[in-house]
């Protein structure tokens, strides 16, 4: 079963200069976008052209760039067309494309009213999604009950050849009942080969129930978040018992939780421990919990249930070859995404091209502080720069990177919202940001989108000056990034490197580069240096 966690992470070794160093070329981008000059009427022409190329096609991404420009005729018209989609989205109760364009019309334009309020769009859209819905009238009373509402994942994918033998191919997870209509939640690495357009194999998806482990029922996908590694399914039975969603906001550390599953194909097997703490950032978004209960191939998208018979959390993954460090995803999570898990199918998430992290004064949270800001990016083009502190994002207070990720679970992409900030001279702003769809792989986006000297900032951890005029590949540190790799690594401002390689590993995915440097904390020694950082991290947003 896959989901367990490789311990290491980030790529680093070094040697004494004497070695060679690649003769290899470093890639850059042959230009970086700039901001757009709108006192000169050609560019601004050619703005007006590109919006209405946008109106068709991505309405709020034309809406959103006609207010950055402020001319009241283009912003009329792209107001309009929107308008027309929401309208239309009302009559044809897609909610979800109705909150999104309500959002949009209404950050746009503070005054403009609707036949609706914004929790009576809500409220229709959450209406039939399960396990939000408030109805349970399969609910547990005992922990024996709860067990009967955890399922196995069964993923048969035919058979391999090995050796001239074949053998069975079979991926074993586990998931939980949250509606009486036969919705199960599991992880989407469990069933990764029925959505994975790169898997061509074959593939049938089943789940059988804890009570009768011959009898394989036929489930169906209905969503899944890769980011997120969550899944919604779908069986054509009623369930006898129904697992009810707890919060989060209830659980201490050291409170005790139990976990249900199919360890190495063990169905209904149940293990307790302790919640040993709340915030490892193990996945590209958002933090997860760190359990002590048992967790084995198989657990995968199990339920974490506390003293009051509750999900807490999701089970998907453990540290293989070492006991106690297992990881389960908070329940607050999956109450986000399930509208869209629901009625969206695959969940693509929303990011505005920034890097950065919580911004502390003493051992007070005031904001999430930007590091990096992609070029040509949403956060680019509406102004927000380095060094600035976002402190509200639609309307809600913002004290942290954590509080930010999970406000944008629960936004899609193609909304305009608005950000209120801390300019870094001291002045509160606020700005309109459009929602860009978050690429696969942030940090390959990033490298080829922007020059060394700023993408080192969120690939790893160091912000670069030229330092030479005959040497392109010569830099000074201009500052360092606290907990970044370069800082673990004990680089310091005003360090010289020379950028030898850059290489871009699709496979592996991972960027590593080759520098060589003189460290003023290492007496000046001359060595050459590979760093290497993932394609995403839960740092960008």
């Amino acid at each position: 079963m896959q989901g367990f966690i490789k311990t290491s992470f980030l790529l680093i070794s070094f040697s004494f200069a004497f070695l060679c160093i690649s003769c290899r070329s470093v890639r850059q981008p042959k230009s970086v976008a700039q901001p757009i000059n709108y006192t000169d009427e050609d560019i601004v022409q050619n703005e007006i052209e590109r919006i209405d190329g946008f109106l068709e096609n991505e309405p709020l991404r034309a809406l959103w760039r006609a207010h950055l420009l402020g001319r009241d005729d283009v912003i009329q018209r792209c107001f309009s067309k929107v308008e027309e989609l929401y309208n239309t989205a009302l009559e044809e109760k897609n909610y979800l494309d109705a909150r999104k364009n309500y959002k949009s019309l209404k950050a746009v334009n503070p005054q403009w009213k609707s036949s609706m309020t914004y929790e009576e769009l809500d409220k229709l859209a959450l209406t039939e999604v399960p396990g939000l819905t408030g109805i349970n009238k399969k609910s547990p009373s005992k922990i024996s009950e709860c067990m009967k509402a955890a399922v196995t994942i069964w993923l048969d994918r035919g058979v391999t050849v090995k050796n001239g033998a074949g053998y069975a191919d079979i991926i074993i997870g586990s998931g939980f009942f949250i509606d009486q209509r036969g919705y199960i939640v599991t992880n989407h690495h469990v069933i990764d080969s029925m959505v994975n357009p790169k898997y061509e194999g074959y593939a049938r998806l089943y789940i059988k129930l804890s009570e009768d482990n011959l009898t394989k029922i036929p489930a169906k996908v209905v969503g899944y978040d890769s980011l997120l590694d969550l899944a919604l399914l779908k069986v054509e039975i009623e369930p006898e018992y129904v697992l009810n969603l707890g919060s989060s906001s209830d659980l201490e550390i050291g409170d005790k939780i139990s976990a249900i599953g199919t360890p190495v194909g063990l169905e209904g097997t149940l293990t307790s421990g302790i919640i040993s703490s709340f915030d490892r950032k193990l996945l590209a978004l958002g933090n997860v919990f760190q359990i002590d209960a048992a967790v084995n191939s198989g657990n995968s998208g199990g339920p974490l249930i506390d003293k009051n018979l509750k999900v807490q959390a999701i089970v998907y993954a453990g540290i293989l070859q070492l006991q106690g460090l297992n990881f389960a995803i908070p329940v607050e999570y999956l109450k986000q995404e399930l509208p869209y898990l629901y009625g969206r199918g695959e969940i693509i998430h929303a990011w505005t091209g920034c890097f950065g992290n919580t911004k502390r004064e003493g051992t007070k949270k005031t904001g999430l502080e930007i590091q990096y800001v992609l070029s040509g990016g949403s956060a680019f083009l509406s102004g927000l720069k380095v060094g600035d502190v976002i402190t509200s994002l639609d309307g809600k207070a913002v004290t942290s990177l954590d509080d930010f990720n999970f406000m944008m679970m629960a936004l899609e992409p193609e909304t305009i919202i608005e950000c209120k900030y801390i300019s870094d001279d001291g002045q509160e702003k606020k700005c309109l940001v459009y929602l860009d769809k978050r690429p696969e792989n942030p940090s390959k986006t990033v490298y080829e989108s922007d020059l060394i000297t700023s993408s080192f900032v969120p690939l790893f951890g160091m912000k670069l000056i030229p330092s030479s005029t005959t040497n392109r590949k010569s830099y000074t540190i201009e500052k360092i990034i606290p907990g970044s790799a370069a800082d673990d690594m004990s680089f310091s401002e005003n360090d010289t490197v020379t950028v030898a390689d850059v290489t871009v590993n699709d496979k592996a995915k991972v960027i590593i580069t080759t520098l060589s440097t003189k460290r003023k904390k290492k007496a000046f020694l001359d060595v050459v240096m590979s760093l290497g950082t993932s394609f995403d991290s839960p740092y960008y947003f």
